[in-house]
């Protein structure tokens, strides 16, 4: 059974705490009187995720409220932390713990599409469902800096867009907002500190995601990196400073079109009586 080494624990959650807060300050993700459904797969991300917001509550003006939700689907999608064990952990700290049950099994052998995409898609639209029913303003997914790269890459080479997974994104006119706390924790920060927890996980990873696109740009990075170890934060900066240009050409636009609507000749008073 893993060890929980609870000194290095807390000493590790200070520095990863420091990249959820500047996340958390620079795309504005909380605020008092949130409710946050924090998406519980069971795995270390998001195991990861929901003990730093946790933490978090203890130094920060900002008073929020958990709810941890877990999707139980019908087949294995990963190592994951045994429920009775979360079920523990969430009674320890107050937090409720919502469970619902997925079938996804009999879609994912018919569908033509990705298997990923297919169970990604499915899990979001039964977690928003989830948080609209409880009452949570918020969800957070536990997406690291990892997780937005490979985005980036993929939507640069299969959709031909320069876009990332953003950190934050409103739903429903504001009625939803999902958020990405950890998106400037890099996956190698994670995982020292979920041995230094000693999370139980089990079970084996996802079959489908070790030959999926995915997979393919984690490949990619890991070479990338090898030679350039800030390759995730020098493609986060670049879409970020593409993301300001495109804000201030399109700010520009509106500046003209308003400037050309005060320039343009009212009708005269010769035109209305004609009409």
């Amino acid at each position: 059974m893993p060890t929980n080494d609870a000194a290095r624990q807390d000493k590790l959650a200070h520095y990863l705490l420091r990249s959820v807060n500047k996340a958390v300050r620079e795309h504005r993700m909380l605020r008092s009187g949130d409710t946050v459904l924090v998406a519980v797969s069971g795995g270390k991300d998001s195991m990861t995720l929901l003990d730093l917001l946790r933490r978090r509550l203890r130094a920060v003006k900002d008073h929020y409220t958990l709810v941890a939700g877990r999707m139980l689907p019908d087949r294995q999608c990963g190592t994951a932390v045994p429920p009775d064990w979360l079920e523990d952990y969430c009674q320890q700290h107050d937090i409720p713990l919502v469970t619902e049950p997925l079938e996804i099994a009999n879609e994912l052998e018919e569908t033509d599409a990705s298997p990923c995409f297919r169970c990604s898609w499915q899990r979001r639209k039964a977690l928003f469902q989830m948080a609209q029913r409880l009452g949570c303003n918020k969800l957070a997914f536990g997406h690291h800096a990892d997780d937005v790269a490979e985005t980036t890459l993929l939507n640069l080479f299969y959709t031909a867009t320069f876009r990332r997974m953003e950190p934050r994104v409103v739903f429903f006119d504001g009625i939803l907002t999902v958020i990405r706390p950890l998106a400037y924790v890099e996956e190698r920060d994670i995982v020292p500190y979920v041995k230094a927890w000693g999370l139980p996980l089990q079970g084996e990873p996802c079959p489908y995601g070790r030959t999926s696109r995915r997979a393919l740009m984690r490949q990619v990075l890991r070479l990338v990196e090898e030679d350039c170890p800030n390759a995730k934060r020098a493609m986060y900066s670049a879409v970020e400073r593409n993301e300001l240009r495109l804000r201030d050409l399109r700010s520009d636009l509106r500046e003209c079109r308003k400037r050309l609507g005060e320039l343009a000749p009212s009708e005269s008073s010769a035109d209305r009586r004609e009409t």
